[in-house]
């Protein structure tokens, strides 16, 4: 008989599983971003819209945690099949599926509630990233189609959109640009996921890239994808050289990895290292938006 300590844990490794934890915080930290830099840019003060900070952060967490929730229920089908997923409480069944749609929903709901009191225009952006994640990529693209990733990097992207607009419009070209890369970003990070676990996409026939036409079709979508974020930090010049300084040696040292794929004789070993490095390159690069923009560099 299991101890509570043990009972404690597996619930909390369940949880883990169930809200994809280290895809739920990639999610929220461009919330983060996206709110502290309209701060930045509209001078205004932290202390007179705190509440409206965690009202955003609190319920886009809940939406993004609704919408995996959700991905989680429909999938378990996949997910019993990858190697990768075969721990999450949908596929072993520790928590039913009736009661992870439950979840999923009244998840979404509170998120939008929450949401609902800031502003008209980040409950908008929020919506789009859920409605887009859920139907347009889980349920209609997701097993059919190997654009499925494009469709599903519309959901991340709009994460910046939701934080800044909780303060000021999203029209100002650094929450474009935000989203944009985070666009972009999601396609090569994806297909190195894609690759580094071909055969059960394979298994689970699922149309990602690599399955459908190969590593070296993905690897030439992963050059141009990257190829494309070169152009974004000159963009974004009202964040001080250092910082468009700072993120071109991002790019450049993510476009020779990319080149590097095509020489290199084990696809698998390089397609893991582009993997950590997209994390690394997506994470770096917002957390450093917002310490160029802290008043102690001012």
């Amino acid at each position: 008989m299991p101890s509570i300590n043990e009972g404690k844990t597996s619930l909390l490794n369940d949880l883990k599983e169930l809200f994809k934890l280290k895809v739920l915080l990639a999610n929220i930290l461009p919330v983060f971003t996206g709110f502290w830099l309209a701060l930045y840019f509209s001078d205004a003060s932290f202390s007179d819209h705190w509440l409206l900070f965690f009202q955003v952060l609190i319920g886009s967490t809940f939406i993004v945690a609704g919408a995996l929730i959700i991905n989680n229920w429909y999938d378990v089908d996949i997910d019993s099949v990858m190697n990768r997923t075969m721990n999450r409480p949908t596929v072993t069944g520790h928590i039913s599926l009736r009661t992870v749609l439950t979840m999923g929903i009244l998840f979404t709901l509170v998120g939008f509630i929450l949401l609902i009191f800031t502003t008209l225009e980040a409950t908008l952006y929020a919506a789009i990233g859920w409605f887009t994640y859920v139907f347009l990529y889980t349920i209609w693209t997701k097993r059919r189609y190997t654009w499925n990733t494009l469709i599903g990097s519309v959901s991340g992207a709009v994460t910046p959109l939701i934080g800044w607009a909780v303060l000021e419009p999203a029209s100002h070209v650094v929450p474009i640009v935000l989203c944009l890369i985070l666009f972009i970003f999601q396609m090569p990070h994806t297909f190195a996921i894609a690759m580094r676990k071909r055969d059960e996409y394979r298994d689970a026939k699922v149309a990602m890239l690599p399955v459908v036409r190969g590593f070296q079709v993905t690897k030439w979508h992963i050059l141009f994808y990257v190829a494309c974020l070169i152009p974004f930090p000159f963009y974004l010049t009202s964040l001080g050289t250092f910082f468009v300084g700072f993120a071109t040696l991002l790019n450049l040292g993510w476009l020779g990895l990319s080149i590097y794929g095509f020489f290199t004789k084990n696809d698998f070993s390089w397609a893991r290292v582009q993997f950590i490095y997209s994390v690394g390159y997506v994470t770096v690069l917002f957390v450093m938006m917002v310490v160029v923009t802290f008043p102690v560099f001012h």
